[in-house]
């Protein structure tokens, strides 16, 4: 098999056999074997992405041909990237869960495989069908997830979540058949003839006038800033961080928003890039106006669930006003700090997990002084969190630096905007820090244990992965360099 069949359909299997498990150490172990698994094909694939190694990349099944669709699975220094992310990110969130108790547990891993399936679907089709179709796979078993195994609020904020991703799912549903009627005919190898054709390629060549592209523009546009999500789009996003599961919020925050980021890029820019560029300035404005406004409410935020969804934001709003600039230092930035934003704040969520477990508290101000009682969690906690404002030698400084280089010199008004970001995210993630570790412990935080060895592990893992793409970036810049300035050579 390839590296993408195994990718898609490893965690495919695995979630399937997970339901039939019975008992909840079986499912737990299973998931996190099958996650290893998984991490190290990813892995592995790095070391045969070259041009000769083509055929283990690629792979295409005849299905739907009257349609024009195909199985199509590639990978290319993008989808490796992303690939790699969620493989890496699996693993650890399960460690970093494995000693909460959770009930009807094989239910959960499987569901958690299925969604981890749907991901890697996502980042390997080349087909707009089975696009859609893996899209709809990472996002179903998320909602039962968050609906099931959320807290007390969650039915509220699993609707919201709902509502908003169905419909942007639905708009582009709406944007994929109609670019579909304007593709040209396909004949498949044993000679069947299909009148359109929904391979990506295809969809980069159809034939679509500026006015088209305009409306197109925003159906797409719309169904991927919800997944990021952007200002406006953005409102389910705290809620459902709040109310989901420990382990679905490290996935929604971060693998899944990448999915909007990559839709912007794989299937936006290249398919309506004239549309893409009338209406850069216009997303320029909201991501900025995003950054502003995320980062104020996470200022004043004493949940410490909501503050991290609100960085969050902040973040991804950064990283799509990079997209939307359209220069090559902006576009390679923002595609480096995908990969940094998703290991540092998969780290902030399993710092909050290890927390909340022992605690039991989201309050800020009733936490402190737990620097005391647990100084390895401190310590990992410190550098996560210096990791999220961006300090140089972490992995968060590069992207950064990069994506507001590139933003000013398209306009310089929004990068220094942008850049009041910085100090806001200093000083809500140090005020943050010094709230929960120091200062003196209470009634909540006199029991806190510190954490065990598998946990000092999972956030080793992270810690590692920040420093060293930090101080040594060059290999995230070589695996996508040649589809960033691909992208931008269709956009000119």
């Amino acid at each position: 098999m390839t590296f993408p069949e195994l990718l898609v359909w490893l965690p495919f299997v695995a979630g399937i056999l997970c339901f039939f498990t019975g008992k909840e150490k079986a499912a737990k172990t299973l998931a996190f074997l099958a996650s290893i698994v998984v991490f190290v094909v990813s892995l592995t694939s790095l070391c045969y992405s070259d041009e000769q190694y083509f055929s283990y990349n690629n792979v295409v099944y005849y299905w739907l041909k009257y349609l024009g669709s195909s199985i199509f699975f590639s990978l290319d220094g993008l989808s490796r990237l992303l690939t790699l992310l969620t493989a890496l990110a699996y693993p650890l969130i399960i460690a970093a869960t494995w000693r909460r108790k959770i009930k009807n547990a094989p239910a959960f891993f499987g569901l958690m495989l299925l969604a981890q399936s749907g991901i890697m679907g996502v980042f390997t089709a080349q087909d707009a069908l089975l696009f859609y179709f893996f899209w709809e796979l990472a996002l179903i078993p998320v909602y039962f997830l968050s609906s099931k195994w959320g807290d007390e609020r969650r039915i509220q904020a699993t609707f919201k979540f709902f509502v908003y991703t169905f419909a942007g799912s639905l708009l582009m549903l709406v944007g994929i058949i109609y670019v579909y009627l304007h593709t040209a005919p396909r004949t498949f190898s044993d000679g069947t003839y299909a009148a359109h054709s929904f391979l990506l390629s295809s969809f980069y060549n159809a034939s679509l006038s500026g006015a088209e592209q305009t409306w197109l523009f925003w159906l797409f546009f719309v169904a991927f800033a919800i997944k990021m999500p952007v200002f406006p789009f953005h409102s389910w996003q705290p809620d459902v961080y709040d109310q989901a599961p420990a382990p679905v919020t490290m996935v929604l925050s971060g693998i899944m928003v990448k999915m909007g980021l990559y839709g912007v890029l794989r299937w936006l820019l290249p398919v309506v890039p004239l549309a893409s560029v009338k209406f850069a300035h216009v997303v320029m404005v909201l991501s900025v106006i995003g950054i502003i406004y995320a980062s104020c409410i996470a200022l004043v935020q004493d949940n410490l669930k909501k503050l991290i969804a609100f960085s969050s934001i902040a973040h991804i709003g950064l990283m799509s006003a990079a997209i939307f600039s359209f220069n090559e230092l902006s576009i390679k930035g923002m595609m480096f700090q995908m990969l940094a934003h998703g290991i540092s704040v998969i780290g902030l969520w399993m710092v909050a997990e290890l927390l909340e477990r022992q605690v039991n508290v989201r309050k800020m101000s009733e936490l402190g002084g737990i620097a005391k009682k647990a100084p390895a969690l401190t310590i990992f906690a410190v550098i996560i969190g210096l990791a999220n404002l961006a300090l140089p030698l972490t992995n968060s400084f590069v992207g950064e630096f990069m994506m507001l280089s590139g933003l000013f010199s398209v306009n310089k008004w929004y990068a220094a905007i942008a850049t009041l970001s910085v100090i806001l995210v200093s000083v809500y993630t140090l005020k943050m820090l010094q709230k929960i570790f120091y200062g003196n412990t209470n009634a909540a935080t006199d029991h806190v244990k510190d954490i065990s060895i598998d946990e000092k592990v999972a956030l080793s893992i992270v810690v590692v992965g920040i420093i060293i793409t930090g101080v040594f970036p060059q290999p995230v810049f070589d695996l996508t360099s040649d589809v960033a300035n691909w992208i931008l050579m269709k956009l000119t």
